[in-house]
């Protein structure tokens, strides 16, 4: 295992099994099964930055496991209580509790789901530009950060690291799934996102979008997989802050790449070294995303 100076994980090895790494996770083959090693990288505008973020991995961890269990529909986890990991990963327990789950593996749909439930980001510039949303025309009037007159499925392909993910229509998606599976895609991802905005409004925060990812199970039924509604996976806007016209503050890495922004960095690798100040208010960040919605305590 490798931490850098703050105490942040920033890479994780095991002896014996191969991994995958992604821009957060690691993911180890465990042969029928998979371990999901969630660390403490932080990325932006698709750099992976030689900072961490110590107890990023543990919220986005501990949140997804809160949201499994609060969704109640069928999902990947085995378990993600490390003493009952299969032995080869015994000597990696400390390592591995509170940022790491066992999953089964499934097959994995080529796209990622997402759910706007607010006009902004990407979905923004487009209807600035076209007045429509993956393809999808709007009505005139709405401003940035507006509350959409209905939730949006707008789904976009997977790209590799390093690559950007591209916007799709609906009826692009069904002609590569099937139109079954792709009605039964967006079905669920609405519905997992109402019932999680509903619930998140109460608490006094606003889910403006989020990125749902699916697979198969044997028996062809879906599975929800990888990460669930954390604050890398969507935008959290705290509603005492919220107000249209620009984009309200959100509980995710904004604070860095409006930070990266204000020293003019390229965009390109390699990315800068994160002052302590910043990977201070980062994890200060996370952690009330994580404590707001979930109403516990980060186990660290």
């Amino acid at each position: 295992m490798k931490y850098d100076k703050n105490h942040a994980l920033l890479e994780t090895h095991i002896p014996g099994l191969t991994a995958k790494s992604g821009k957060v996770r690691d993911v180890f083959d465990l042969g029928d099964k998979l371990l999901m090693v969630v660390t403490d990288r932080i990325s932006a505008f698709d750099v992976i930055l030689p900072s961490g973020v110590p107890d990023k991995g543990k919220v986005l961890n501990q949140l997804s496991l809160f949201w499994m269990e609060f969704l109640g529909v069928k999902n990947h986890l085995v378990t993600a209580d490390v003493d009952e990991y299969p032995e080869i990963l015994a000597p990696f327990k400390d390592d591995l509790r509170g940022r790491s789950m066992l999953v089964r593996k499934v097959e994995m749909t080529p796209f990622e789901c997402i759910v706007r439930g607010y006009l902004t980001g990407s979905g923004w510039k487009e209807y600035k530009t076209s007045g429509t949303v993956n393809g999808m025309k709007l009505r005139p009037g709405y401003e940035n950060a507006s509350k959409l007159d209905e939730v949006l499925f707008t789904p976009t392909t997977k790209a590799e690291i390093g690559g950007h993910d591209m916007a799709v229509t609906f009826e692009e998606m069904a002609a590569a799934t099937g139109r079954e599976l792709a009605a039964a895609l967006r079905d669920e991802s609405v519905d997992c996102y109402r019932k999680a905005a509903d619930y998140a409004a109460e608490r006094g925060i606003i889910i403006a979008d989020t990125k749902f990812e699916f697979g198969r199970d044997t028996d062809g039924s879906i599975i929800l997989a990888d990460e669930v509604l954390t604050p890398d996976s969507s935008r959290f806007w705290p509603k005492a802050s919220y107000a249209t016209g620009s984009n309200p503050p959100s509980l995710d890495k904004q604070f860095v790449r409006d930070w990266l922004d204000s020293i003019n960095f390229n965009r390109q690798p390699p990315g800068p070294e994160l002052p302590a100040d910043v990977i201070s208010r980062t994890r200060e960040i996370y952690v009330k995303a994580y404590e707001d919605l979930s109403g516990r305590k980060l186990s660290v």
